[in-house]
């Protein structure tokens, strides 16, 4: 805290410091860890025991087993357009009834290589 003539002073050791470096270099320091300790083990013995409030229970959430997936890749063309295409047909041999499995597709996407430009070799 900030004294009457402006510079710091630890409250807990009634230590005066000539500006905050002073007083940060003091915080780890044996004299301030030890009254720290005291004034600890002093609030441990007068305050009254208090038990621990009670924590909140959150459900987990159960989720039904799929087993190991099995999966089948088929190439295709569509034949107005000669568009290709992939046709994935997975199978959940375990899954029990009214299960959705959760799934996302994702592309693929090229990321072609930075060349650097104006460099001369």
């Amino acid at each position: 805290m900030k004294n009457l003539l402006g510079s710091q002073e630890c409250k807990l050791c009634l230590k005066p410091h000539n500006n905050e470096g002073s007083y940060l270099a003091h915080t780890p320091g044996k004299k301030h860890q030890t009254n720290l300790a005291r004034g600890a083990a002093k609030e441990a013995k007068g305050a009254p025991a208090q038990p621990a409030p009670e924590k909140v229970k959150v459900e987990v959430k159960q989720f039904g087993k799929i087993g190991r997936p099995g999966y089948k890749v088929t190439k295709q063309r569509a034949t107005e357009m000669g568009q290709q295409s992939l046709l994935f047909q997975i199978d959940y041999p375990e899954m029990a009834e009214g299960i959705v499995p959760r799934h996302r597709f994702l592309s693929a996407q090229r990321i072609e290589p930075q060349t650097r430009a104006g460099s001369t070799c």
